[in-house]
């Protein structure tokens, strides 16, 4: 890896790249810094001062890793690359069932486009929907999970007739949508003129700025002794991570030889390659934003005490708890099998094969490849969501085998944020690879 990026630097095509890369992100850091005109950045600090667990826990917790700590902050970035990503998985989940999104599919670049600007259009919407329901929650604390002392938000009409309080709220929610649509741009500028997939490359900065925080407060509340403990489960879950992410089934293609003329075309053997992790790291996002429902409803019910509101706190508010590690488990499980019967469409790359003269040996093309497929898929997804279930709830079995919840309770997605950081680092670095070989090529030719 460290020779891939060495041997980059060397290049001067793809040097320019990776600087422009850093600086893209260098700015995004930037932007989930600089607080929202109009917040009271002072009572904003003191707010996550009073709690500083609670505050990485639930689907908060999760947002705020992927933003940096920016949402929490409200900066100007405060909604993260959040609302492009629920888009985009949106514009899949769409495709499915509308027919003319399945047909711009099927038309290829031009189509891939317009598909591309719908998804712009929701990603705006998306953003001023997540900016004013996180305005309301901050202003009730419950976005902080701690009674503010100090307005998040404060009155300016008291000192100044001339600004309405309604005026302040609209300026920080409109600033809120103009950083989403900014770090879209980023995204996009990345992936066109830099190294890697934008969005992916803007949520890894956001998580590594985090972690040496995350690990340097550990050492000081706990010592050098749970320090190198976690650091060592860390190091573990990091191989363990890149050994199934890079763990695929490849099934062998073979096409049939026909003539062009006086000329013999096909002929030739590659492969279908199937990971082990054909969701990503989705699964785990659609399962932690559902078990954050039961959170959301005691916090709105805070002073009843019915049945269904003990059996909250003590099962689904507990992240100790069996039955909210069961849960969490299942519905990962649940949507990886959901999510990769709608990614990977086994119908339509047997029918892609069947054009192309392609046939699996030993299969025949068409229906029986379909069904061949299938049968392969499902035996690894099952693998692959045990391996994003088991990942996910490495924290909570630490607090039971640990007994310390407050201790894992900042590193309660640590299993995702190692997933992502080592996904995102190995496209990148096979992205170099690929680009520093095809430069190797052009200088052999020449």
């Amino acid at each position: 890896m460290l020779s891939a990026f060495i041997s980059a630097f060397r290049t001067p095509d793809l040097r320019k790249k990776i600087l422009f890369t850093l600086m893209i992100i260098g700015l995004y850091r930037l932007g989930a810094q600089m607080p929202s005109p109009g917040v009271d950045y002072a009572a904003v600090q003191t707010c996550l001062n009073l709690n500083e667990q609670t505050d990485e826990g639930g689907v908060f917790g999760l947002l705020n890793l992927f933003t940096g700590g920016a949402l929490l902050q409200l900066s100007v970035f405060a909604l993260g690359v959040m609302p492009y990503i629920t888009s985009s998985i949106i514009m899949q989940l769409l495709t499915v069932v509308i027919p003319r999104l399945e047909q711009l599919r099927k038309e290829g670049q031009p189509g891939q486009v317009k598909i591309t600007q719908y998804t712009r259009y929701l990603t705006l919407g998306l953003a001023l929907l997540q900016a004013s329901g996180y305005i309301a929650l901050a202003r009730s604390g419950i976005l902080f999970q701690a009674e503010c002392p100090d307005p998040i938000l404060p009155d300016l009409s008291a000192t100044d007739a001339n600004v309405p309080y309604w005026m302040t709220i609209v300026v920080v929610v409109a600033v809120m949508v103009a950083g989403t649509a900014i770090i879209m741009w980023f995204g996009e500028q990345i992936t066109e003129r830099g190294v890697g997939n934008g969005m992916s490359l803007l949520i890894f900065a956001s998580i590594a700025a985090q972690m040496p925080g995350q690990f340097w407060s550990l050492r000081k509340s706990e010592g050098w002794f749970m320090f190198s403990v976690i650091i060592g489960l860390c190091i573990a879950i990091m191989v363990a991570v890149i050994f199934i992410e890079q763990s695929q089934r490849r099934i062998p293609v073979q096409y049939a030889k026909k003539m062009v003329g006086r000329r013999m075309y096909g002929g030739t053997s590659t492969y279908i390659p199937l990971k082990v992790n054909q969701a990503g790291v989705v699964p785990v996002i659609f399962g932690s934003s559902l078990l954050y429902i039961p959170t959301l409803f005691r916090q709105l019910n805070q002073n009843s005490d019915s049945s269904w509101v003990s059996f909250i706190d003590r099962y689904l508010l507990n992240q100790g708890s069996w039955v909210y590690i069961t849960l969490y488990a299942f519905l990962i499980i649940f949507f990886t099998y959901f999510y990769v019967s709608i990614t990977f469409k086994v119908d339509d790359v047997a029918e892609n094969m069947k054009k192309a003269g392609g046939f699996i040996p030993g299969v025949r093309p068409g229906k029986p490849t379909a069904t061949y497929l299938q049968r392969v898929l499902s035996r690894l997804t099952f693998p692959g969501s045990l391996y994003l279930a088991a990942i996910a709830i490495l924290p909570n079995l630490a607090i039971i085998a640990f007994g310390n919840q407050q201790l894992f309770a900042q590193f309660a997605f640590g299993g995702t944020s190692v997933l992502i950081m080592v996904g995102v680092g190995l496209e990148s670095v096979k992205q170099i690879e690929s680009q520093l070989m095809q430069r190797h090529y052009e200088g052999f030719l020449r």
